[in-house]
């Protein structure tokens, strides 16, 4: 497996090895050990995962930036299955040199790569393909009283979000999305991490 860092600590992009021929392809797409060691802890102490989520999207569609606070935070291990993203981390962690920073990865059926998102970060992404397939473990379970979301297109967060891919198109967003605040006003209201 190969393991991308980031400057910000934290997240990692892991691309699988693929063995293919003219029937087609396999790999693994997930192996604890291997996890535990792209992560640099012994396998006992790595993430466990409680629930694996399955999303499909049309082209435009941007999802997020989703995260959940104590006592259910969930850190996620995501990868499309189908199509394309550009899939994003925002790092909320108050006590963080990187706060208020991103990451951004392109994530598809192709280059079979997965982003790890871990708690204290916001996750969202945004559909580029026709259809697209995100497939992502989350190691807590969905709290709707944990949740929160926060603005896609926060000017302080700046993420580069590959607008231009969308031909003229304005991204297509749950309502909740379109209300979500600013990270200025989650900090305020103290819903992000320490």
């Amino acid at each position: 497996m190969q393991i991308e860092r980031f400057d910000i600590e934290g997240p990692l992009l892991l691309t699988p090895q693929v063995f293919g021929d003219g029937r087609g392809f396999f790999f693994e797409s997930w192996n604890q050990r291997r996890f535990a060691e792209a992560l640099g802890v012994p396998v006992e102490q790595a993430p466990v995962f409680h629930q694996d989520n399955h999303s499909r999207s049309s082209r435009g569609v941007l999802r997020g930036l989703h995260y959940q606070l104590d006592p259910e935070p969930q850190a996620k291990l995501v990868r499309c299955v189908a199509g394309e993203v550009f899939d994003v981390a925002v790092d909320l962690r108050r006590s963080s040199i990187s706060f208020g920073q991103w990451v951004g990865a392109r994530l598809s059926a192709e280059n079979h790569s997965q982003l790890w998102v871990p708690v204290g970060f916001a996750h969202g992404f945004l559909t580029l393909s026709d259809s697209a397939e995100v497939l992502y473990k989350a190691s807590g379970f969905w709290n709707k009283g944990c949740e929160r979301s926060l603005r896609w297109d926060d000017p302080s967060l700046a993420i580069a979000w590959p607008l231009q891919e969308l031909n003229g198109t304005e991204p297509l967003l749950a309502d909740k999305d379109g209300a979500a605040p600013s990270l200025a006003e989650a900090l305020a209201a103290a819903e992000v991490f320490p």
